[in-house]
Parts: C-alpha cells; structure tokens; sequence
C-alpha cells in the first residue's frame, strides 16, 4: 500500500520544537506545489493544528521516501535535528493512525472535537490547491466518516473536551474561577470564538480584540464586547485573566509591554496557540501566572463506561477501515470490470442484431429497443460482477476475470 504519513509525536516534542511545524494556509499551498512536482508522488495532504503537524502522501514507495526529510526540506531545516520528534507510518499503520486521529483517540484530550473538523478542512484545502489524488480523497474522506460514527454513537469522556474546556477545569482546580471576570480574548479566528463563546457560557464577561479588515466584518459571539487589537494594552491591566488564541507568527504580548506595568494583582494568561501567542519570559514577573497548552491534560486513568465507549469505537473504525480496505484492494479491478460489461454488452447487442432486422419496427423503434437491450445488458453484468466480487475472495474474483477477458476478449 503505497500511502505514508509522518507526523510529530506530541508526547516528546514541545511547543518550541511544534512551532517550527506549524504552518500557515499560504506555506502549505506553497509546500503542495513543491511535493507534487517530485515524479511519483500522487497526493498529498497537510494537517496543521496547535498540538501536532503530519504529511500524507500516496504515490510510488521509492518517489515517497522519508516524508521527514521532505518536509524539512521544504523548511530548511535540519532533519536530524527533528526526526527524533516524528512518528513515521506507512500502509495499514498509516490508515489506523488517521481513522483514530479522526475519531479523537490520538488526541491529548481523548475524543475532543476539533480534530474530526481538522482533519476534514485539511482535505478540503487540499482539494483546492490540487494536491489530494483518488486514493488521498477517499481514504480521509471515509476517515472523518467514522470520527462522525463514533462521535455520534459513543461518549468518549464524561469531561469537557475541548481545550479550552480542559484549561478552564484545570483553573478551576487551581482555584481560578471566570464566572464574573473581566476576561479578554486576544484572536477571534475559529480558536478565538470558541474560547469566548465557552467563557461567555461560564459567566465571564468577555472582551475580545478585533483587527479592522477591509470588509468591517468580525464575527464574534454577539454577547461579547469588543476592542480593537492594537488597543489591547489599555485594558489589560483591568483584566482578571486574558486568553490568547491566534495563528499569528508573531507574540501577542510581549516582554517590553509588560514589564513595566504597574499590577495590583495576579493575572493568569492562557496561551492556546502554536506557536506561541505570549511571549514565555513574561512568566517570569511577580504578578504573572503564564500557561501554554502543554500545561494541560486530561486524566486518562478512564472509568468503565469510558473504556466500553474506547471499545465500542475501536469496532466502529474497524468496520470503516475495512470498507476503505475493500475500496483499495478493488480500484485496480474497477477498470476491468468496466471494459468486461462493455465487451460482454457489445457481444450482446451484436447477436439481437439479425432479430432486429427481422423485426418490423420502424428506425426509431429499432433504436429504441437496442438501447434497451444495452441497458438490460449492463444491468445484468453489474449485478453479475459485483455480486461475484462480494461472494469470492480477491483472488478468486480476479481468476473470474481472468477466464472471462479470455472468453471475451
């Protein structure tokens, strides 16, 4: 099975060494255009999210390769540097590492639900630089089927699942509670919203930055307040806690603007970006409490209910990688049993023709009743073949094909 993934194992690499790989839409389109014109690379698909980054590729073994080294090559970056990060799979290995990751069982957080939506905007990107090919398109497609299955047919945590919901529980632990807050958000992309929006509903009151576009159009959620980016150092002080979550290259706030602040009081700020949002050093001064999103976890020690679900999930992927296994091990046969029902069809319209002839039917009627016997043909051939295909092992099906493009050559 020529398909093959790397990506970084977020159990070793932290968020300075994720950051190197995270990329943005516009470095992506860029990096498909380059790996697609390597020869004997078919497909490719790129994943980009705060906790990890992968590479799909299909397409001939010795064209693939190593996808690490392609990828820091693209980066300029040295590979040896960072293949210690990477997990590499390849076939079967691969297809389970994707159905998993879509369903949420490789995440940090287990069965959270951003994966499933990331990894289908990851196919849907790479629709549209034209990078996916038919084997990329149905292998990611038939794996957010299945995350959707398992999300909708089990409950893999009795906890919050999201980011944002595990940090919130996580200060709420620590004895940082929002309900009441002056909160401000920093970022009103997809991560941005969310992190309002689950703020909004724990009762803070929220206040989230936005830059003016060219459109005039932000959309936040509608009971939050707003405040322009570039004007954000004037409410910080005022803040009980400030989130950060955007997919800027650049630090929200930083060192310089903080250090001199005047602060009559503790301030956590929670950093749910990759890279970074907020400048680590500022961790450093007396009245900062800084948290990443390594900082949080989620107790994996799961309770009975939970491992049913986990095993109910695992059989829901099977079923699906099975019919992902079926769709592969039949694509190169998909063209012979075309060319076999247009051959046998022909045959069959070939041997009506003298009765045609004999018939007394007008030039329409003729026509008509050809087509029909064409149609009857390639309906009884369908069932005939795909009903074999089902029933017969593969190699068994490919020795009936074998006999029949010798009958009918």
């Amino acid at each position: 099975m020529a398909i093959c993934m790397a990506g970084i194992d977020h159990t070793k690499a932290n968020l300075d060494v994720r950051s190197v790989f995270s990329l943005t839409k516009k470095k992506m389109a860029q990096a498909y255009e380059a790996f697609l014109q390597r020869p004997g690379i078919d497909g490719c698909v790129l994943l980009s999210t705060c906790n990890r980054m992968e590479i799909w590729l299909s397409g001939s073994e010795e064209a693939v390769g190593d996808p690490v080294y392609l990828l820091c090559e693209f980066l300029n970056v040295d590979p040896e540097m960072y293949t210690v990060y990477f997990r590499v799979r390849t076939g079967e290995s691969a297809v389970s590492h994707l159905f998993r990751l879509a369903a949420g069982l490789e995440s940090r957080i287990i069965g959270e639900d951003q994966i499933l939506t990331q990894v289908g905007d990851a196919l849907v990107y790479a629709r549209s630089c034209a990078a996916t090919d038919h084997t990329l398109e149905v292998l990611l497609r038939l794996a957010v089927t299945a995350g959707k299955r398992v999300k909708t047919e089990t409950v893999l945590s009795t906890a919050d699942r999201s980011v944002i919901h595990t940090a919130l529980k996580q200060l709420e632990g620590e004895g940082i509670t929002v309900e009441g807050k002056t909160c401000m958000v920093i970022g009103n992309g997809m991560m941005g919203r969310l992190t309002a929006q689950t703020l909004l509903e724990h009762g803070a009151d929220v206040t989230v930055t936005v830059r003016q576009y060219r459109s005039g159009i932000v959309d936040i959620p509608r009971e939050c307040k707003r405040i322009n980016y570039d004007d954000r150092m004037q409410l910080f002080p005022e803040c009980d806690l400030v989130f950060s979550a955007t997919s800027s290259p650049n630090y929200t706030l930083r060192l310089e603007q903080m250090e001199n602040l005047s602060m009559d009081h503790i301030m956590p700020m929670i950093d749910l970006a990759v890279p970074r949002d907020i400048e680590p050093e500022i961790g450093r001064l007396p009245w900062a409490r800084l948290y990443d999103i390594d900082s949080f976890h989620i107790d994996l020690e799961a309770s009975r209910t939970l491992k049913e679900n986990l095993k109910k999930a695992e059989e829901i992927l099977e079923e699906e990688k099975k019919e992902f296994y079926d769709w592969y091990e039949g694509r190169d046969l998909v063209p012979r049993i075309q060319h076999m029902k247009e051959t046998i069809g022909k045959d069959v319209r070939g041997r009506m023709v003298p009765a045609l002839r004999q018939a007394h039917l007008e030039k329409e009627e003729k026509a008509a009743m050809e087509e029909s016997i064409a149609r009857a043909s390639s309906n009884m051939m369908n069932r005939l073949l795909f009903g074999l295909k089902e029933k017969l092992s593969d190699q068994e099906f490919a020795h009936c094909l074998d006999a029949m493009e010798e009958m009918f050559p």
